[in-house]
């Protein structure tokens, strides 16, 4: 039994059409999921860039306290060394009979202390104030 070239010709219609109904079919699967993509790398830039705002606030939080943290140990610093250098002056003044002199080498001590840290700065102090700058902002 042979099938009539019409009858043929219509099942390979019927296969085409269903063919293109399942192209159609996984073309619109195809866009959802590209949409779908698309929403899921917009969604982790938003957060990427939180983060990353989070990330940066965090650093500037950081330097920001470590520099009021530096202020405030410096302005208490100064204030004792200034009272340990009055009460050495005072000291030393008491020692030698001549309060004046103890002033005058309280204040040669400080200054070999200053130019001692002149002549060290570009060898020890400028590398470890660099040195801990950037280990604050890396933390």
């Amino acid at each position: 039994m042979k099938s009539s070239p019409k009858l043929r010709d219509c099942f390979y219609l019927i296969r085409f059409l269903l063919n293109m109904e399942e192209e159609k079919t996984r073309t619109q699967e195809i866009k959802e999921e590209a949409k779908d993509l698309a929403e899921h790398v917009t969604d982790f830039l938003e957060t990427y860039y939180q983060l990353l705002t989070i990330n940066v606030a965090q650093k500037g939080i950081n330097i920001a306290s470590a520099v009021i943290n530096a202020v405030v140990l410096c302005f208490l610093g100064l204030f004792a060394f200034g009272f340990i250098g009055l009460g050495l002056a005072w000291w030393l003044g008491n020692v030698i009979d001549n309060r004046a002199g103890g002033f005058f080498i309280t204040a040669g001590i400080y200054l070999v202390i200053i130019i001692v840290l002149i002549a060290m700065r570009k060898k020890v102090i400028f590398p470890f104030l660099r040195n801990l700058i950037t280990r604050k902002i890396y933390e």
